[in-house]
């Protein structure tokens, strides 16, 4: 079959300069909305409804990255992602995937109740709040709702034409606030926060098959293209295994370990941090991989290495500064933005911050991604699971959660021997510019501490 064809600005730097600046206004504006939310929501809701969204929203992503086999990454890095066949293919198996993974998510909840019943989890867990397994249930439906997206936002992401794609995942964004918003005010449930995100999710799938330009997707089932699917997305499996649950291991483990209110403090920390770090990987996934994909299609290794080190600049300028300036502004940051409930989230945040220093690292897996390289980005994951599996129930032996938050800010830092070796081998290492951005850690904590110190002198 034909090609699809999309057209597409002829510069790959002009295409990539105008998708950076799309997902920097998505980011932006998503940012905006969902802390704006979650800042209202913090008012409406108590602190334990948090905290137990936290552990539905944990297992549907686990379940959704426990299964990841790259089918938008592939789409994007294969010859063959332009092919009809090939697309539908992979939205097939999209599909089944996603009615997999909501039957999954059913014996989850239904493990989750009858656990309740026998008594198995501590009385003040998290585990233990009697709306879980429902919440569960009702949440996993989401998983069916993404299995049904439209490859046309894999193309379009592809080419590096991401002006709709911006605009549908900011409708879908909107929907879901406007619903969480509304139903909150009116119930003050936890079932404003499962709603907004079924509705965030429906819309999306609907738009991309409606607003986004290209054939319509329809059931196939080419060996072929199955088989590229099987060998390109083996090692994404196991990288997705293993990156879950080094990911959210925080979390599972401090659910047995914190209340629910405890675990719903933690959770505005994580969700500050998360909205960064959910950016930065969601911009250098939508702009750095298409781009480090076309230079590696063309066989133009010295354009690779130049796109990658012009882009690790700003990231390691962007990450760095904003690593110093959370080290000692964090507290200021969760006094202003919520109430004496969540005061505990200001220590923890600035903890957790160090990890901005391994997550600029981001752009190397991408390379890894384009080069077909995705068995290191498992082994960088694996070392991150180790890390984190083996230091957490030693930290919280020996001092508990005070001490097992600082495990999870600094498990990815054995990650970084990993990189530098794959890097040099692939002569993308400069221990200069390893060096030169540094000094941005400092100057992010001294304006953090000139803010502080402003702001308690008013």
């Amino acid at each position: 079959m034909p090609s699809i064809e999309v057209p597409s600005p002829v510069s790959l730097r002009r295409r990539a300069i105008w998708a950076g600046a799309w997902n920097a206004l998505s980011l932006l504006a998503s940012q905006v909305l969902r802390l704006g939310g979650n800042l209202i929501m913090a008012r409406l809701l108590l602190p334990e409804m948090f905290g137990v969204m936290v552990i539905a929203t944990t297992v549907s992503v686990l379940l959704h990255l426990l299964s990841d086999v790259g089918l938008r990454q592939n789409i994007i890095q294969s010859p063959r992602g332009d092919d009809p066949d090939f697309l539908n293919t992979a939205w097939t198996v999209q599909i089944l995937r996603g009615f997999t993974l909501f039957a999954m998510t059913l014996l989850l909840a239904l493990a989750s109740w009858l656990a309740q019943l026998a008594n198995l989890w501590p009385a003040d867990s998290t585990y233990a709040a009697p709306e879980l397994p429902l919440v569960l249930a009702i949440t996993g439906v989401s998983a069916i709702i993404y299995g049904l997206q439209s490859t046309k936002m894999d193309i379009a992401v592809r080419t590096l034409q991401h002006k709709r794609v911006v605009l549908v995942d900011l409708a879908s964004q909107v929907v879901g606030l406007v619903v969480m918003l509304v139903i909150g005010y009116f119930t003050r449930s936890i079932w404003s926060l499962v709603a907004a995100g079924l509705a965030g999710a429906l819309t999306g799938t609907v738009l991309g098959h409606l607003a986004m330009s290209g054939p319509r997707n329809r059931l196939r089932w080419d060996r072929t293209a199955l088989a590229e699917l099987v060998v390109f997305g083996r090692w994404i499996l196991v990288s997705s295994i293993v990156g879950v649950l080094a990911m959210y291991g925080d979390r599972m483990w401090f659910g047995a370990s914190m209340s629910a209110a405890e675990l719903g403090v933690y959770s505005i920390a994580v969700l500050i941090l998360g909205s960064i770090q959910t950016g930065l990987m969601k911009v250098v996934g939508m702009v750095a991989l298409p781009a480090f994909s076309e230079a590696t299609r063309s066989g133009d290794t010295e354009r690779l290495k130049a796109l990658y080190h012009r882009a690790r600049l700003l990231v390691d300028l962007l990450m760095l500064f904003a690593m110093g300036g959370f080290l000692t502004a964090s507290p200021l940051l969760i006094d202003w933005m919520y109430d004496e409930r969540y005061a505990g989230a200001g220590t923890m945040l600035a903890i957790l911050s160090l990890s901005f220093f391994t997550l600029r690292y981001t752009l190397a897996h991408q390379v890894w991604i384009a080069l077909g390289l995705t068995k290191y980005q498992a082994m960088d994951n694996i070392i991150r699971l180790v890390a984190l599996w083996g230091g957490l129930p030693l930290l919280l032996a020996i001092g508990g959660v005070k001490y097992a938050i600082w495990g999870v800010a600094l498990h990815s830092f054995p990650t970084l021997v990993l990189i530098v070796y794959v890097n040099c081998k692939l002569d993308m290492f400069n221990l200069k510019r390893e060096l030169v951005v540094l000094p941005m850690i400092a100057l992010g904590a001294l304006c953090g501490v000139l803010l502080t110190d402003f702001f308690n002198w008013l």
